[in-house]
């Protein structure tokens, strides 16, 4: 079956998309820790990060710092926090949070946007891309 991911990037599920390419798409995180976060998926159903390959890997770390300069310059924040986690989904995804503060990066923590927030969010994202 089809992660929610990959329906995502079949557009059977709206999400507020950054930006994409034959590999990879960028969106934001619907349930955010922070404003801005986002999240870097290859278009490829993968379950783990190290399962792979090492070119597809590398390019999956190159598109997220491409995003992560973007959003660093959209957003007011310290720094961009990268982490790959969770079980709830399998395919891999980077997770790109502006950080205030090392709480930001705990996924208990949570804020509440808009739909016109998020678009603006994403208006934001794109045009520092």
């Amino acid at each position: 079956m089809a992660s929610i991911f990959t329906k995502i990037i079949n557009g059977e599920i709206p999400s507020y998309k950054i930006a994409e390419n034959e590999n990879f798409i960028a969106f934001l995180d619907v349930n955010p820790n922070a404003i801005g976060h986002t999240l870097c998926v290859p278009k490829q159903e993968i379950n783990k990060l190290f399962e792979m390959e090492e070119d597809h890997y590398l390019a999956l770390l190159q598109f997220s710092r491409t995003i992560a300069l973007a959003l660093e310059k959209a957003i007011p924040c310290k720094r961009i926090g990268l982490a790959v986690v969770g079980l709830e989904v399998p395919h891999v995804h980077v997770h790109l949070i502006p950080l205030q503060e090392m709480d930001d990066m705990r996924f208990q923590r949570k804020v509440t946007l808009s739909e016109e927030e998020f678009e603006a969010t994403v208006l934001k994202i794109q045009n520092q891309l």
